[in-house]
């Protein structure tokens, strides 16, 4: 299971998250139109009072002073909008209105969060970096930032960098679930197994309904061998959300293995019913399974009886 969970635009909590002054419910500010309409010198009060101008005469702009008080409370105003934005889904709308803001408000740590953000919901992780980074040259002490950047960082397989910024948002904040978890992730890719199932495991401790975390440290102890410690977490994880796919793939998968194969073919049916996704390896990859587990999942998932059932499933 990978979940990026300090992504704020996931979460639907800009303000507790990542600290920003954007607040939803707040009265919104009176929209200003900012259309700058050049003035030419030489036109008079109306139509027929025009001078025209001497040939040697430059026509020379006139655009109207708009004070910083103005800007700041557009660049508020687009940055809530497209915080509203965000919690509808209209992602590529809110990235308009946050990168008009950071152009306003370009002293505002806030807006070049909800920017980055905003990129690394719809997989400009570049962008998303760069925007992130200056949200932090800005507010070093934003621990969400930080969250996100370690977030980027693991999207672009940069396991060292990721580790190296959720470690330093959890200095600042350390009784974060979903930037534990997070960690763990980047761990894992690491192989650093046994720092990968601490970080799920205070994960856990912290958030008691974290099914992921639980889900995750069976991935790691699958791939360690340790088959029946696998198959327990995964028991607890069904326990705690019995509507979950994924662990329920993964013990029929291992049951199999193990030769328990009614009980397998039971619960990979019933798993696969309910998202169809879990017969494509490429996504399992993409949720962190090992190569032991996928591998012994690409016999399973070739079984007749799976086969049959997925023809069923599926559109």
């Amino acid at each position: 299971m990978l979940r990026l969970c300090r992504q704020a635009v996931l979460d639907n909590d800009f303000d507790a998250d990542w600290g920003l002054d954007i607040v939803l419910n707040q009265r919104i500010l009176k929209r200003r139109l900012l259309v700058i309409l050049p003035l030419l010198l030489g036109l008079g009060g109306g139509l027929g009072s025009r001078v025209a101008p001497a040939r040697s005469q430059a026509l020379v702009p006139h655009v109207p002073q708009l004070d910083a008080q103005q800007l700041q409370e557009e660049g508020l105003v687009l940055a809530q909008e497209a915080a509203q934005l965000a919690q509808f889904g209209e992602f590529g709308l809110a990235l308009v209105r946050a990168q008009l803001a950071s152009q306003l408000i370009p002293e505002d740590p806030q807006v070049w969060a909800l920017l980055g953000s905003l990129y690394l919901q719809l997989g400009e992780i570049e962008p998303s970096i760069t925007a992130l980074l200056q949200a932090r040259t800005l507010d070093v002490e934003n621990a969400g930032v930080l969250f996100a950047l370690g977030t980027a960082y693991f999207r672009l397989e940069d396991y060292n960098r990721s580790v190296e910024y959720l470690q330093a948002g959890l200095r600042l904040r350390s009784d974060e679930p979903g930037a534990l978890f997070d960690l763990g992730n980047a761990y894992f890719m690491m192989r650093r197994y046994g720092e990968a199932i601490a970080a799920y495991e205070n994960a856990y401790e912290l958030e008691e309904n974290f099914w992921p975390a639980v889900n995750n440290i069976g991935l790691v102890l699958y791939e360690q061998g340790d088959v029946d410690g696998a198959i327990a977490q995964w028991r607890t994880a069904i326990a705690i959300d019995d509507l979950q796919p994924e662990p329920k793939l993964a013990i029929a998968v291992a049951l199999y293995s193990q030769g328990n194969i009614g009980e397998a073919i039971a619960l990979g049916e019933s798993a696969l019913q309910t998202d169809s996704r879990y017969a494509d390896l490429e996504f399992l990859a993409d949720n962190l399974w090992g190569d032991r587990l996928l591998n012994q999942t690409r016999t399973f998932l070739s079984l007749p009886e799976i086969r049959s059932a997925l023809a069923n499933f599926r559109p």
